[in-house]
């Protein structure tokens, strides 16, 4: 272990010991350097639009076994590919390929999947400028693009 200086004139050194202390702490590290911004693939908004590539199933994780379903997003902004999870009873039915979605974060903790699905941080709220929720119980029709 190494000591610390003390006495006359050890502030300079205790500030120089403190700041390089600081960069071995991960979390200083992260938020100093933005690095929560910098891979996130929407880049920091809580929205992003995009387009469809594909319908997908995700398995559960264990304890749980059930198809999630799913779809490719190809983001708009900066042509990154994420998973997106498609919310509620018959959603899947609703949104086809090349359709143009918004997506959002579902907010898990710290920015990571949540709940039994490995791998998806967002959620679909909009297909063709419509409310999944609004055309899941009927209130619209689908918009033919």
């Amino acid at each position: 272990m190494v000591k610390k200086t003390s006495g006359m004139n050890a502030a300079k050194k205790l500030g120089k010991r403190r700041n390089k202390s600081q960069w071995l702490h991960a979390p200083f590290k992260k938020k100093t350097l933005d690095l929560r911004t910098k891979s996130d693939p929407l880049r920091g908004s809580s929205q992003a639009k995009g387009i469809v590539l594909e319908k997908i199933q995700l398995e559960a994780k264990q304890p749980n076994s059930a198809m999630r379903k799913c779809v490719r997003v190809q983001l708009v902004k900066n042509a990154k590919q994420v998973t997106a999870f498609l919310p509620g009873d018959g959603a899947t039915k609703l949104c086809d390929e090349h359709d143009e979605v918004i997506i959002e974060c579902i907010g898990g903790k710290m920015g990571r999947a949540k709940g039994d699905m490995p791998g998806v941080r967002w959620q679909v709220i909009k297909v063709n400028d419509q409310s999944l929720n609004a055309l899941r119980r009927g209130k619209i029709e689908k918009a033919r693009k």
